[in-house]
């Protein structure tokens, strides 16, 4: 059975997408010196599961319920994104303390001591006024919506 052109089209959405996100987010930190704090995690968690969903949707075609689901761990991170810039704005406040994990390798004493303190609370980098997380936001969702729509106009074609 062939793939409608807007699946095909939603499928590969649904693994570029976080994949670049994440390659963004990773870029950031370890070349831009960008560590992420607590919240910054929470929003990569969901970019993982869509790209391990979008995966099983290539490995099982048509995969529609696959990227669906993946559409939504995109929107998910997207909503995290958001309420993170809304901390960052000072719009409300966050669920917890701001923490950074220590990095990996070596003596674990010396890691937590020299990790470096990120709050969450503070944008450290901010492109038109957006911060890091609200872009996070604006892709996210945008590319959520864009699978969704893709996904319902090209629906299943009788066997």
């Amino acid at each position: 059975m062939a793939l409608r052109e807007g699946t095909r089209i939603a499928r590969a959405l649904a693994l570029t997408a976080p994949a670049l996100l994440l390659a963004g987010a990773y870029v950031s930190q370890y070349v831009f010196g960008l560590y992420p704090c607590e919240m910054c995690w929470w929003q990569r968690w969901p970019h993982f599961a869509a790209i391990g969903l979008a995966a099983l949707a290539y490995l099982r075609p048509p995969g529609r319920t696959f990227v669906w689901l993946a559409a939504a761990a995109i929107a998910v991170s997207g909503l995290i994104g958001g309420f993170h810039a809304g901390v960052e704005y000072g719009w409300w406040e966050g669920l917890t303390a701001c923490a950074t994990t220590a990095s990996a390798g070596g003596d674990p004493l010396e890691a937590i001591l020299n990790a470096p303190i990120t709050r969450c609370d503070v944008a450290p980098w901010t492109l038109m006024g957006i911060s890091l997380a609200g872009w996070n936001f604006l892709f996210s969702c945008a590319s959520a919506l864009a699978i969704a729509i893709l996904l319902a106009g090209s629906r299943r074609s009788p066997e």
